[in-house]
């Protein structure tokens, strides 16, 4: 398994477009029998479309964004209220509303019967949901989640950190640019995370992490991790 991780952390580190981090998810994901999977980033703002990355039939994730289903969708929604991981099936439809069973049924029509959801929350909120889903029964998909959740939590959080630092339109932080790895470094800090955390959240040394802290630091010319937190939490709008 640690070879299988290490070689997902170093792909990562070597994608540089939503296709290659798709790639990387999916030669993952394959080894652990959840090939198919979906990241749903959520917008800076409310009128903005989520960001998509996944394995999922291009039909349905084209509908499923048309239709602006994220909105409704009780996966998302329920990704919204809680950190905490859950498994999901269409089983359980049967208490949502119609639009929700609709979308249930339509999902399933695809192939997409039951699914295993990490959230991802961060100081402001629900930022992120990564979901592994299957077309089998809910039973046998849980006993494969049951051996591998553990992994897939760390896949989601690894995932989503090198996502949002790739993909990201800027890293300005009060007028200040800051390198991708300043910008990652100080955002996962911002997030109660140390030198040694980051570095393996990152994939990169303890001594690398806190070199492009201390650059961040240096370039807002603040004399403190936490304040140079301070002027990043500030920076960033409502609701990011």
């Amino acid at each position: 398994m640690h070879r299988i991780f290490q070689s997902f952390v170093d792909g990562l580190a070597d994608s540089n477009d939503p296709a290659s981090l798709r790639a990387t998810m999916v030669e993952t994901a394959t080894q652990l029998d959840v090939p198919c999977f979906a990241y749903l980033a959520m917008p800076s703002h409310s009128k903005a479309p989520p960001q998509l990355i996944s394995t999922y039939p291009a039909a349905w994730t084209v509908h499923y964004m048309r239709q602006r289903y994220e909105r409704f969708d009780p996966v998302i929604v329920e990704a919204l209220k809680s950190p905490e991981p859950f498994q999901w099936g269409h089983d359980t439809a049967r208490n949502r509303s119609p639009a929700q069973r609709q979308l249930f049924d339509e999902a399933a029509s695809f192939g997409i019967r039951c699914g295993f959801t990490i959230p991802i929350h961060d100081l402001h909120g629900p930022v992120a949901a990564v979901t592994f889903a299957s077309d089998t029964s809910q039973g046998a998909f849980g006993r494969t989640i049951e051996k591998q959740s553990a992994v897939l939590q760390l896949m989601a959080i690894y995932f989503h950190a090198h996502a949002r630092r790739k993909l990201a339109p800027d890293r300005v932080v009060d007028g200040i640019t800051l390198s991708p790895r300043e910008y990652e470094c100080l955002e996962w800090a911002a997030r109660g995370k140390t030198a040694w955390e980051i570095s393996r959240i990152v994939g990169i040394s303890r001594r690398t992490a806190a070199f492009h802290l201390e650059n961040a630091k240096a370039k807002l010319g603040v004399h403190s991790i936490a304040q140079a937190v301070a002027r990043f939490a500030a920076s960033r709008p409502l609701g990011q």
